[in-house]
């Protein structure tokens, strides 16, 4: 049988997880191999180094650069707080003394004898990164992090926006083609990660965020509500840092699109249940993709990890079509012709033939659709 690589969106009911807890630079790993965590779990820190600002501590007190020694009540290595006197003159007679304090609260990083200068740095950043997801600590990696299992439901989305999040699902929406009305957004979505259907508005966006509404699920946005929403065309860099207050994950495309089925009813089956989410999006080299990730029961045991296989076009696969027309449409391959064939660009190319969801048969190129594993 004809087999072809095409990149592909899972959507299962069961999958064993890796997921890598790393800090950006060595600190304190908390959790031990074996613990078992929860999403919000905080297992390593550190602190960051603060900004370095400059300071002419010689010009501030009116003496010369080699003449500075003698005046300074601080020396490099100290902590300082704001307001402390950092060097002063003696005066003549104890009176005209003049003093020179710091502007800010954090250490002093370096004094110079030839410029007089002095660098100083501001407090230090911590930062702790959380477990994002339930599950047991199968390996600790000395003051770098720690990897963490789990068996979960799974979800890839095509792309999002904002960070790591997570929360009870509520479904909104009662089929995958509903457009939700904004008022069905209410108090009692707060904290929830709140399922829409086809597409989700800027004004649906905006009423979550009033709500405190923890992530949105939908199978389509609009490209112009994006726009209004961040205040920037999205580009092809990563997203995942956006500052929305909640986090987007978005299961088939752009503009309004119906949720697969598949991920409808596989979202709808967990309604209740905890999920972790996250909107980071990368579509160039080292593809990243939203993820949601619903923790199930399971046994230490089951926790065995196959080797990871990729996605194939075969009779009977699930496809999603990534071009138009049919764009965002599902369907099933029906026939891998082998023989190359023309298209409308005169380029000669592979193609398959699918039945879509709406019982329309078509033939497509293999490059325009992706697997959806499930």
């Amino acid at each position: 049988m004809a087999q072809a690589y095409s990149p592909g969106l899972t959507v299962t009911n069961s999958i064993v997880l890796k997921k890598d807890r790393i800090l950006p630079l060595k600190g304190k790993v908390l959790a031990k191999k074996g613990d078992k965590v929860k999403a919000e779990d905080i297992v390593a820190e550190t602190l960051l180094p603060g900004k370095v600002v400059p300071f002419n501590l010689a010009n501030k007190l009116g003496v010369p650069a080699e003449m500075l020694e003698q005046y300074l009540k601080v020396k490099a290595g100290n902590n300082i707080k704001k307001g402390q006197v950092m060097a002063e003159t003696k005066g003549f007679f104890g009176l005209f003394k003049t003093s020179v304090k710091s502007p800010l609260e954090g250490e002093i990083e370096n004094i110079s004898k030839l410029t007089g200068q002095m660098l100083l740095r501001e407090p230090r950043i911590p930062i702790q990164v959380k477990a994002f997801i339930d599950g047991v600590v199968v390996e600790v990696i000395e003051e770098e992090g720690v990897i963490i299992e789990n068996k979960s439901a799974y979800i890839q989305g095509i792309f999002g926006l904002s960070g790591e999040r997570s929360g009870e699902i509520k479904m909104l929406a009662s089929s995958p083609e509903e457009i939700i009305d904004p008022a069905k957004i209410d108090d009692s979505c707060k904290g929830k990660i709140i399922v829409c259907g086809a597409l989700v508005t800027y004004d649906a966006v905006k009423k979550a965020q009033k709500v405190g509404v923890s992530g949105i699920i939908s199978g389509g946005i609009d490209d112009q509500d994006l726009k209004k929403l961040l205040g920037y065309n999205i580009g092809v860099a990563i997203t995942g840092h956006e500052k929305l207050g909640l986090t987007i994950v978005i299961t088939e495309g752009f503009g309004i699109i119906k949720m697969a089925k598949s991920s409808f009813e596989l979202l709808k089956s967990f309604e209740g249940h905890k999920a972790s989410i996250h909107g980071i999006t990368q579509i160039r080299a080292g593809v990243m993709r939203p993820e949601i990730i619903i923790p199930i029961k399971f046994k230490e045991e089951e926790l065995i990890v196959e080797e990871a296989k990729m996605a194939t076009l075969e009779i009977g696969t699930t496809i999603r079509v990534i071009r138009q027309p049919n764009f965002g449409l599902i369907g099933k391959v029906t026939a891998l012709p082998e023989k190359l064939t023309k298209v409308e660009s005169e380029t000669m190319v592979r193609i398959l033939e699918a039945e879509l969801e709406n019982g329309e048969k078509v033939t497509i190129p293999r490059a325009n659709v992706e697997v959806i594993e499930d």
